[in-house]
């Protein structure tokens, strides 16, 4: 690597200095000191230009010695000239503060803090090269969001999928999560989750985060792995000057009136030189909420008691379940970032960042379970149904951090060093990291209770949408006769260690002699490793707990039960109960451990990319500019899983290693036009080609027969990766009181796209699942989006503003197969047909209100073996509210409501009105105080 660079100094410095050019290096801030990203910086007579980065910095290379007049401009602050000396051989360093356009404006902005953060981000986008949309961390204060997630679903084109109310999944352009790229400041981030490679957008708190950038056409230099799209989320940098930032706040959950609080600080400096930089943030959310849930598994065919062949019937539940969660969720994150210029050419950077959340929950689950129908004697009438009865408590031992529930302890963690530096007209950046992702959860008990025999049920299916049941005869349920099925505890481990390196390399490169232009080229190295370890023990009393009339129970019954007051929970075995029980005690248990629980569910896999790239950025004249160049990426996997051998009975007999290895390589060309037929206006096509990789588990040689529910689950060691070329065609205008409006198309012809295949397991006749690539799928989809001040109104109507965007989409499937029958005219699965974003804020120098909504259409989340089978996600709209009143230029108070609509999470089996699951979170309401000093 020094013979490296000591190459590119000896041809290039030289070549500078003949040329008795000079280089000009500088960073442009606000009034607050905060930095300036996407501001245009043009020297005129010479043609040359540069575009300043998320921290406020730009570079010009190859400037003439001497004098010249440079030109910034940005959207919404009044525009700058600034004489600049620059020497040969050397680079002269700026410093420049940008202001408001105006006085009005610039009293909203420090009172509102709205438009500095607005402005921010349309600068970015509109002078970013590539198809993106771009959120800062002062707008994302305009919105009620808690976590990153819930701040990233109010782009265009963006849905999210919830876990207990809070955004968690990101679906990009109607593409599954896993098709999606997270990274954080460039780096992919691993996933905490075992059978995924999904990224918990939950576990990170928004306050962390200064912009967040969605690149919804990649660049070769960015990872080839971004299907729909990549979320970039940047960090917080060392501030150019002091800046202290904290929020103090509470608030209730009001699904049981439980507390929530909430705090953050942030606190950076540089020094007098300005030549060391520093940054510390910590962020604190603790919540005690839960969620009233009700599924169904519905089904079309019995068994005849004529024929005793399966027979159509109007569907009916075979299986129901009420379950009430009471869960706390504590949040914590730390960063800290220092950075230091050695001298104007050359400067390094640490960043850092800690996410820890604990999720603890309790569950209490009714199943109604193997519900048959009863028929006439001698007809096919149906006239009742029968079936079992479950009570399960989910919980965990006493003490420590568990506190008799199931601890879910997740945790994302990333530590980079990275470095900027130019040697004469050559620039080079480089970064390591190493980030790793956890999920644990020990000691995870299960209590549970039946009545095996079939009794008489009550199913009221009159309303589909919430199907109920009880007991025929109340007596039949008595807790006595519910008999221990099983007490089982079960440890759950998952971790993910990433090492990412890159190195680019820049140099002026002007083909066309049209002004500037530039050669990129670099490589980058990715190292993955994920390990799933679980274990599961049963445990068998000696003696006693027969029934559940012998334990100590609770009645979770709840006469506010947001599904309705039809659903009536019961008792369970109490948590604390359940926690206090001693497995270990072989005098009172004989513990089990249950291989074919978790063997074939464990795994170890290896995976490596290596990566390079060229581009070259041309300007073909004053308005228009190409961006072209090719990526390629090459991927070795080596997977390590179990293969669970069964008997003939279907239990567990034994089970094998097996190790699997793969690889492939992938040729990712890409093409970006820019055109603009005015100052703000902005006309983008992109050609570009991306893949996803498979999930790890699915490559995974693994065999899971599941007795209970007759089914199998297998990997495919066999799954080659998803392709895609994608085009899209966006036109942009942005006005100077800061807003835009603009529209766009985009196709994607995709290959080998992946999904799990339903047919018959020839071994045990079970169904059998299993990956598989299916041949083709395409998405065709168009997005507008309007974003501005009304300011061209008069009076106090000027201090209203409007966002608004939409985003349609079509897609279709080729080459699902599930057993010999190839399904077609099926939507690809994740693709929500429409999506819907809007807001209106109202904004004065004291007072700030915005009434936000957000929409998503239904669509198939997971394809059974058949239409009547599919598992859809449904429509969700969500109103959330949040204000703000200025005290004083550092201090506001702030109040934001979340879910006035008191949206469920929703899937149903089929047609809408068929209720899978139905899940309810009511509303959350919070409020503080946020204070920001700045010392310019």
């Amino acid at each position: 690597m020094k013979k490296y660079l000591q190459f590119f100094t000896l041809i290039f410095i030289p070549l500078s200095f003949y040329a008795q050019t000079g280089n000009i290096q500088g960073i442009i801030s606000d009034e607050n000191g905060i930095y300036v990203p996407g501001a245009n910086v043009l020297i005129s007579d010479l043609g040359k230009g540069a575009i300043t980065d998320f921290d406020g910095k730009f570079t010009l290379v190859n400037v003439p010695e001497g004098t010249h007049n440079m030109q910034i401009s940005y959207l919404g602050y009044a525009p700058i000239q600034q004489d600049v000396n620059v020497v040969a051989g050397e680079t002269t360093v700026v410093s420049l503060i940008m202001n408001p356009s105006n006085v009005e404006l610039q009293e909203v902005q420090v009172s509102a803090y709205g438009l500095s953060g607005q402005a921010k981000a349309l600068n970015t986008q509109k002078t970013n090269l590539n198809i993106t949309n771009v959120v800062s961390t002062d707008q994302i204060g305009k919105f009620p969001d808690a976590n990153i997630g819930d701040a990233v679903k109010r782009i265009p084109g963006i849905t999210m999928q919830v876990d207990q109310g809070e955004a968690r999944n990101v679906i990009v352009r109607g593409l599954a999560p896993q098709l999606n790229s997270v990274t954080l400041n460039g780096s992919r981030i691993p996933s905490a989750e075992g059978d995924n490679r999904n990224v918990q957008m939950d576990l990170i708190p928004s306050d962390m985060i200064q912009t967040i950038e969605v690149n919804k056409a990649v660049t070769p230099d960015m990872d080839g792995d971004a299907l729909g799209g990549s979320v970039n989320l940047v960090t917080r940098s060392s501030p150019q000057s002091f800046r202290l930032s904290a929020t103090l706040g509470s608030g209730v959950s009001l699904i049981n009136d439980e507390p929530i609080y909430n705090g953050s600080f942030l606190l950076g400096d540089r020094s007098k030189n300005k030549k060391f930089g520093w940054m510390v943030a910590a962020s604190y959310n603790n919540v005690d909420f839960g969620s009233d849930n009700v599924e169904a598994e519905w089904v079309n065919e019995a068994e005849s008691p004529i024929t005793e062949e399966d027979i159509d019937v109007n569907p009916f539940v075979e299986e129901s379940d009420i379950r009430t969660y009471l869960v706390q969720r504590i949040r914590r994150s730390f960063s800290a970032n220092v950075d230091y210029a050695f001298d104007a050419n050359n400067t390094v950077f640490i960043k850092t960042m800690y996410n820890w959340r604990d999720d603890r929950e309790n569950r209490f689950r009714l199943r109604f379970r193997s519900i048959e129908p009863v028929f006439a004697d001698g007809t096919e009438n149906i006239v009742g149904y029968e079936g079992e009865i479950r009570r399960q408590t989910k919980g965990g031992i006493p003490g420590g951090r568990i506190k008799n529930t199931r601890l879910e302890d997740q945790r994302m963690q990333n530590y980079s060093v990275g470095g900027n530096h130019l040697f004469g007209s050559l620039k080079m950046d480089w970064m390591g990291s190493f980030a790793k992702a956890s999920e644990e959860r020990p000691n995870e008990r299960y209590a549970e209770y039946e009545i095996g025999n079939a009794i008489g049920i009550n199913a009221d299916l009159n309303n589909p949408r919430y199907p109920s049941f009880r007991p025929s005869n109340a007596t039949d349920a008595t807790l006595a006769n519910f008999e221990l099925r099983e007490f089982t505890e079960e440890n759950q481990f998952t971790e993910e260690e990433d090492v990412n390196a890159f190195l680019n390399f820049e140099l002026p490169l002007d083909i066309f002699g049209a002004g500037d232009g530039t050669l990129k080229f670099g490589g980058r190295y990715k190292s993955k490793n994920k390990v799933r370890d679980n274990d599961f023990t049963e445990a068998e009393p000696i003696t006693g707990f027969e029934t559940l009339a012998d334990v100590d129970t609770q009645d979770q019954t709840k006469s506010d039960f947001l599904a309705g007051s039809q659903y009536a929970s019961g008792n369970f075995i109490s948590p604390e109960f359940l926690g206090d029980l001693n497995f270990s005690d072989n005098t009172l248990f004989d513990t089990t451990s249950v291989q074919d629980e978790f063997l074939a569910g464990n795994y170890d896999v290896d995976e490596k990319v290596y990566a390079g790239y060229v581009m070259t950025n041309q300007k073909l004249s004053d308005k228009l500019s190409v961006l072209a160049g090719l990526r390629v990426e090459n991927t070795k996997i080596n997977s390590l899983g179990n293969e669970v051998i069964f008997d003939d009975e279907g239990d567990f007999d034994s089970f094998n290693q097996i190790r699997d290895e793969s690889s492939y390589t992938n040729f990712l060309p890409g093409v970006h036009f820019k055109y603009n037929p005015s100052n703000n206006t902005v006309l983008r096509f992109a050609w570009t080609n991306t893949i996803a990789r498979p999930n790890y588990v699915d490559l995974v040689p693994f065999r899971n027969v599941i007795n209970e529910d007759e089914e199998v689950e297998t990997g495919n060691a066999e799954l080659d990766p998803t392709t895609s070329m994608n085009f899209d065609l966006v036109a942009e205008h942005y006005f100077e009181s800061v807003g835009i409006i603009s529209g766009g198309i985009f196709y994607k012809d995709i290959k080998d796209f992946i999904y799990v295949s339903l047919s018959e397991d020839t071994a045990t006749g079970f169904d059998l699942f299993q990956p598989l690539n299916g041949d083709s799928a395409s998405i065709f989809g168009a997005e507008i989006a309007f974003q501005r001040q009304l300011d061209f109104l008069p009076g106090f109507a000027k201090n209203f503003s409007v966002y608004l965007n939409y985003t349609l989409l079509t897609s279709s499937t080729d080459g699902i197969r599930n057993g010999d029958e190839i399904r077609e005219d099926i939507d690809l699965p994740g693709t929500a047909p429409n999506m819907f974003n809007g807001s209106l804020g109202y904004a004065d120098k004291k007072f700030s209100i915005r009434l936000s909504t957000n929409f998503s259409d239904a669509y198939i989340d997971e394809l059974g073996g058949n239409a009547f089978e599919d598992r859809y996600y449904d429509k969700q709209f969500f109103v959330d509210l949040n204000a703000s009143f200025t005290i004083n230029k550092n201090l506001r108070l702030y109040a934001d409501l979340n879910n006035l609509t008191n949206q469920p999470l929703r899937y149903y089996q089929g047609v809408e009105n068929r209720t899978q699951q139905v899940e309810f979170y009511e509303k959350r309401l919070t409020f503080g105080l946020k204070y920001d000093l700045f010392r310019k």
